[in-house]
């Protein structure tokens, strides 16, 4: 439970610095978008694939 509730609010976190950045200057916020989106995408390819349980007989 505690573990979506940190992902909302590491989005928040990003979404709120993005939205700073870009009132002052919109093209550095593209490029930081996009470094936050490079590392989220390496962050979720390197979580272990989830085995899967064996059934008691």
């Amino acid at each position: 439970m505690v573990r979506p509730l940190l992902h909302l609010l590491e989005l928040a976190f990003a979404l709120t610095v993005l939205a700073g950045v870009a009132l002052v200057y919109v093209p550095a916020a593209l490029v930081l978008g996009g470094l936050a989106g490079l590392l989220a995408c390496e962050r979720a390819l390197a979580r272990p694939l989830p085995t899967p349980r064996k059934e008691a007989p």
